[in-house]
């Protein structure tokens, strides 16, 4: 494989400032893509994700979008269009995590996950999917082992994920044999500095690691390899659910 598959081509990554994001975005860069990130709050890192981009020698630029909007969308799609000539890969990655109670679970909290994690990579693809196939592209979406795997306290966040999954596979009949769909399922990822302890306890952690078939628990370098690997692999392979989990799942 040369060692920049993606020289010449673009990349749109949703929720690139920060995070899992972040590192696909760097990832893609240096594979030689040129990369547009979009941000909701979070324009500081998007900022810095692009000057990180650009030290990479591709063209990088962040655009605040909503995921949840199709107005936000189409005109974050339309400004990837503009700034790049093309679209060669989308990466879904946009998504929010939430606890609660399945008995004590609001209405609003269960649309407010499905509006994000959901809707939010249908809208994006569905705006974006015109210049996919021109450029017989690739989309990536970012699920969850908790599509997977019953989380009890997770119940709408799962849920959410669940159906991005079929929502891959829907997407790889449905806009084959131009495009392959894919999606990428983390398990348990640490990061090297924790934005909200309380997200990720450290006692969790532990334990998670030591349920790990691989004993450790996973990085956010291990999600861009198989986002990479979608990327740039065989087109042949599409509709797949690739659990990125040290064997988490097998427990």
């Amino acid at each position: 494989m040369p060692t920049q598959p993606l020289h010449g081509k673009s990349a749109l990554v949703t929720g690139g400032a920060r995070r899992i994001g972040r590192e696909i975005a760097l990832t893609l860069a240096r594979a030689g893509a040129d990369v547009a990130i979009t941000f909701r709050t979070s324009q500081s890192e998007a900022e810095e994700t692009v000057r990180e981009i650009e030290s990479l020698g591709s063209n990088a630029f962040a655009l605040a979008c909503d995921v949840r909007s199709e107005d936000s969308v189409r005109q974050t799609v339309a400004s990837a269009i503009t700034r790049f000539g093309r679209l060669d890969v989308l990466v879904n990655n946009a998504a929010i995590f939430d606890s609660a109670a399945l008995d004590q679970l609001s209405i609003e909290q269960w649309d407010s996950v499905f509006e994000t994690n959901t809707r939010g990579p249908f809208l994006v693809t569905r705006e974006a999917i015109a210049h996919l196939r021109s450029a017989q592209g690739r989309i990536i979406n970012i699920g969850s082992l908790g599509g997977i795997r019953p989380w009890a306290g997770h119940a709408h966040y799962c849920a959410s994920k669940a159906a991005l999954h079929m929502l891959t596979q829907t997407m790889a009949r449905a806009f084959a044999p131009e495009v392959s769909v894919n999606c990428v399922a983390p398990g348990w990822i640490d990061f090297p500095v924790q934005i909200d302890l309380d997200e990720q306890p450290a006692d969790d952690a532990r334990r998670f690691a030591a349920r790990t078939p691989m004993l450790r628990n996973g990085k956010a370098e291990d999600i861009a390899q198989a986002v990479l690997f979608f990327a740039t692999g065989p087109s042949f392979v599409t509709g797949q659910i690739l659990a990125v989990d040290g064997g988490l799942a097998l427990t």
